[in-house]
C-alpha cells in the first residue's frame, strides 16, 4: 500500500526537519519545499499530493496563503493546512475547507488533524 503525500511547504529548514518528522511518524510521506515557488513546481510534477501543510511567512513570489488560495483554485481535492508563528489568518483570509494551526502546533493534535484529513 502506497502512502498518502503531504506537501510541507516551509522556508526554515529546521522547522521543515521536524514537520518531516511528523509526517513520516503519522505513516505519511513527506515532500519537502522550501517555498511556494518550488512547491506549485512539485504539485505540477506529483499529482498524488493529497494534503498541502504551508508556513504562512515565506521569502519568494507569495506568502502560504496565496499559496493555499492558488493550490485551492488549481488543485480543489487537496486538503490545506496553514501554520504560522507570526500571525492568526481570518477566517475570510483562509481558503475554503483548510485549518490554521499556530506555531508551536501540538504535535499530537497537528498528527490526529492530518489522519482525519486523510480518511
Amino acid at each position: 500500500m502506497t502512502k498518502i503525500k503531504i506537501l510541507i511547504v516551509e522556508d526554515e529548514p529546521l522547522v521543515r526537519m521536524l514537520a518531516v518528522d511528523l509526517i513520516e511518524d503519522a505513516g505519511f510521506e513527506a515532500i519537502e519545499a522550501s517555498d511556494a515557488d518550488e512547491a506549485i513546481v512539485i504539485l505540477e510534477r506529483v499529482p498524488e499530493i493529497r494534503i498541502l501543510m504551508t508556513d504562512i511567512d515565506m521569502p519568494g513570489s507569495m506568502n502560504g496563503l496565496k499559496l493555499a488560495a492558488a493550490v485551492r483554485d488549481r488543485w480543489p481535492p487537496i486538503k490545506i493546512v496553514v501554520v504560522s508563528g507570526k500571525q492568526r489568518p481570518l477566517a475570510s483570509d483562509m481558503p475554503e475547507h483548510s485549518l490554521f494551526f499556530s506555531k508551536p502546533y501540538d504535535i499530537r493534535k497537528m498528527s490526529e488533524t492530518l489522519i482525519k484529513m486523510a480518511a
